[in-house]
């Protein structure tokens, strides 16, 4: 849905916030594409489905990192946890273990607070170093 959204092909969800780190992007059917393909490998190695076919081959320039403050990736990583916790509680608990936690390679985490786009959290909130 998301590379419909940033191609344009869709009305839906043309305004969701998460999508706003990709629309920075000087390509963002690129940056989603680079995104999706980290994503498809993770899904690969923990041996979930997921659809290769469904991420499109466009091809363009290499995408260079999106910045992501720490700030935005601890309230997701939160959030994360909020939906393990519900869902399933043996991997909730398998998590509350890991010592580090890694971005997705496409990301570069710099110092700051949750992004102003972010609609789940009161802005200015979650400063880490």
């Amino acid at each position: 849905m998301a590379q419909k959204v940033l191609s344009g092909k869709t009305k839906g969800y043309r305004n969701h916030p998460q999508l706003e780190r990709f629309k920075k992007t000087r390509s963002p059917l690129a940056a989603i594409r680079a995104y999706l393909l980290g994503v498809y490998h993770e899904a690969s190695i923990r041996g979930y489905a997921f659809n290769q076919q469904r991420i499109n081959s466009f091809r363009n320039a290499p995408v260079s990192k999106i910045t992501v403050t720490r700030g935005q990736l601890v309230f997701e990583y939160k959030h994360l946890l909020a939906k393990l916790k519900i869902r399933d509680l043996n991997r909730y608990k398998k998590f509350l273990e890991t010592k580090k936690v890694s971005a997705h390679p496409v990301f570069h985490i710099v110092v700051g607070n949750l992004e102003p786009w972010e609609r789940g959290g009161r802005k200015g909130t979650l400063c880490v170093k």
